[in-house]
């Protein structure tokens, strides 16, 4: 999926300017939270990340169009376990990066993104041999989700699944404002495995780079070679790294905008979502 730069620069942009409204308190940065392993020998229960928060949660119009979009922030991310010493997070399973994917695939967030990007290859005529009219924007419709379905699968679950690597992002939480921006642009390089050790993105960069080379399959107009596919893959880590600093901050923007947050079931009263 080709994006012209200018696009991409204004979306890194605001995505920064967002993370960087978050407030953080300067408190020292908190370690990674465990998680158990399936070899790991303990008689304490793991903890398991709190459901999504349900659509019909988020009360009002505009609310619920936020809400559409961050649902798929929350549903890659993971909360540190505060104030549960000793306790450590559920390893996950192949099994649960293959209902992240498909959530992820074909969640609303995922269509109405191919949708758009569909307008904006049209206006551009992108994929000229596509043609124009509803019949060209079909294609281009269809072309655009497949990309979307692609970047996931490899990034969600082929590749998480050979390297044993968690496809989610840990936020950090704790620390300054800077701290956690850093440590979200990280996260482009480093990741955890199921077992919970640090270890290199390799879902990052080889599934970008897959996804990249297979949209060239059913993108006739895109350009070949070495040079276009590194710069296509590298405006797409950088994109992702945009992604995860919004990650970072959205306990404080979701609050800025008095939004349920999955880590934080009080907000909606009584009640504990289900997903």
């Amino acid at each position: 999926m080709q994006i012209p730069l200018s696009y991409r620069a204004l979306g890194i942009a605001l995505l920064a300017a967002m993370g960087w409204s978050g407030t953080g308190h300067a408190q020292q940065p908190a370690s990674a939270p465990p998680v158990q392993g399936e070899a790991a020998e303990s008689t304490t229960p793991c903890v398991k990340q709190p459901p999504l928060i349900r659509f019909r949660d988020y009360n009002g119009p505009l609310r619920k169009t936020v809400g559409l979009f961050s649902q798929p922030l929350e549903l890659k991310t993971v909360h540190p376990l505060d104030h549960q010493p000793g306790r450590t997070l559920c390893t996950i399973k192949l099994t649960d990066k293959f209902v992240l994917f498909v959530r992820d695939a074909s969640g609303p967030a995922a269509f109405l993104e191919a949708g758009f990007l569909a307008g904006l290859d049209q206006a551009k005529n992108r994929d000229p041999s596509f043609g124009q009219g509803g019949q060209g924007y079909g294609k281009r419709f269809a072309a655009d989700f497949a990309d979307q379905a692609s970047f996931r699968f490899f990034k969600d679950l082929a590749y998480p699944a050979i390297f044993k690597e968690d496809p989610r992002y840990y936020r950090l939480i704790h620390g300054s404002s800077w701290q956690r921006l850093m440590h979200a642009v990280d996260h482009a390089f480093l990741a955890h495995g199921d077992n919970g050790e640090v270890m290199f993105n390799f879902s990052e960069w080889m599934g970008t780079t897959s996804a990249v080379a297979l949209s060239n399959v059913y993108h006739p107009g895109n350009r070949r070679g070495v040079g276009p596919a590194a710069e296509q893959v590298s405006f797409n880590v950088l994109e992702d790294m945009g992604f995860d600093m919004v990650r970072e901050f959205w306990p404080e923007i979701s609050h800025k905008l008095k939004l349920p947050l999955r880590d934080d079931p009080s907000r909606l009263g009584n009640q504990v979502p289900r997903s």
